[in-house]
């Protein structure tokens, strides 16, 4: 279905360099961005009061292929579901067309992967390919030291406090998985479920991929569509809907979590916030193309909308009453409940919200 080996190279390839910076400066950033993950894992224990048995552990710090290469191994591990189905179909392609068609697709992989890997300042790896013995690993906190370099330097913040900040905002992420113990699979299992609702007979193919020919179009005249919403079945909508749910809620909890804890360990995170979101919204005109029809731009608007529920569950019932959003799938809020924080508490909560 892929070259991923073809995706890797092509990434790798394509890719910008990062900033320059001396073999003592990137050995520096390497060793605080190590030592400040460490450091933002107790912040953000304590303060969200999340408890994990998981030993902390320092941060992964890569560059710029090292993030594409990192990725590919954990697509490779989200897609096997729909790989294999597609290796056991029936209908099989030639191989010629199946060969072809996998380097296309690897080319288009890399180039994506290769626009992100100079964007991305860190992330959470949830899917990881087992290790020797065949164990499936929890996770990993990945940090991409040329990116954080790179945008605090183009903002003028303090490089210390920019770096804590970022950690606070990606350990979050791994406190939140390991501390909830049935939220990585739920996760997996919406995306799996999402992945074999594909309609895979080629003239719903070929339809998919006329309206992803005609979102492209709308997009570069300054439409407002993405790709991921223009080659879904209707079928996939609603698991869709299920996993922005989420993503929204994990993405915003990470936000607010960062300005949360800032203040008391980041001096000037008031500073930083304001400058990173006038960063988000910058970039070229190709640039803002790119990220609306990659999605991005949902992404931004995720990290907003997760933010405000957040802030507002807490300041409504507390961090004790916004911590059984973590109890089961069941108490997770729904899109709609993003939107209207006062109904997720009304419904897990059990009582009406209190004006803050």
């Amino acid at each position: 279905m892929i070259d991923w080996d073809l995706a890797v190279t092509t990434g790798t390839r394509l890719v910008r360099p990062g900033p320059q910076v001396s073999r003592e400066e990137a050995r520096q950033a390497v060793t605080e961005l190590r030592t400040l993950s460490r450091e933002a894992e107790g912040h953000v224990r304590q303060f969200t009061k999340i408890h994990t048995e998981t030993a902390p552990q320092p941060a992964t710090i890569v560059d710029r292929p090292g993030w594409i290469k990192a990725n590919v191994q954990g697509f490779r591990v989200v897609l096997e579901p729909l790989t294999q189905r597609m290796s056991a179909g029936a209908n099989q392609a030639p191989a010629i067309v199946t060969a072809v068609g996998s380097r296309i697709t690897g080319v288009e992989v890399g180039a994506v992967l290769a626009f992100l890997a100079s964007r991305v300042l860190g992330q959470y790896e949830l899917f990881l390919p087992p290790d020797p013995t065949g164990q499936e690993p929890v996770g990993r906190l990945t940090l991409v030291a040329p990116n954080i370099v790179h945008a605090e330097r183009e903002m003028n913040v303090n490089p210390h406090d920019f770096r804590l900040w970022v950690c606070l905002h990606e350990e979050t992420h791994r406190v939140q998985f390991t501390g909830v113990t049935w939220l990585r699979e739920y996760v997996r299992s919406q995306m799996t479920e999402f992945l074999l609702a594909s309609d895979l007979d080629l003239p719903t193919l070929l339809e998919r991929l006329r309206n992803a020919a005609d979102t492209v179009a709308d997009v570069v005249r300054g439409g407002e569509g993405n790709l991921i919403d223009a080659i879904q079945s209707p079928g996939q909508k609603e698991i869709l809907d299920r996993l922005t749910a989420v993503m929204t809620l994990v993405e915003g909890h990470g936000d607010y979590v960062m300005d949360a804890v800032g203040p008391s360990v980041v001096p000037s995170v008031a500073e930083i916030r304001a400058k990173f979101a006038q960063r988000r919204e910058g970039g070229s005109r190709l640039d803002r193309t790119v990220r609306r029809l990659l999605g991005i731009e949902v992404k931004m608007k995720q990290y907003a909308e997760g933010s405000a529920f957040v802030r507002t569950v807490v300041d409504r019932v507390g961090m004790d009453g916004f911590n059984k959003v973590w109890t089961s799938p069941e108490t997770l809020p729904t899109s709609t409940e993003i939107a209207d924080p006062d109904a997720w508490i009304t419904r897990v909560i059990g009582t009406p919200a209190l004006p803050a």
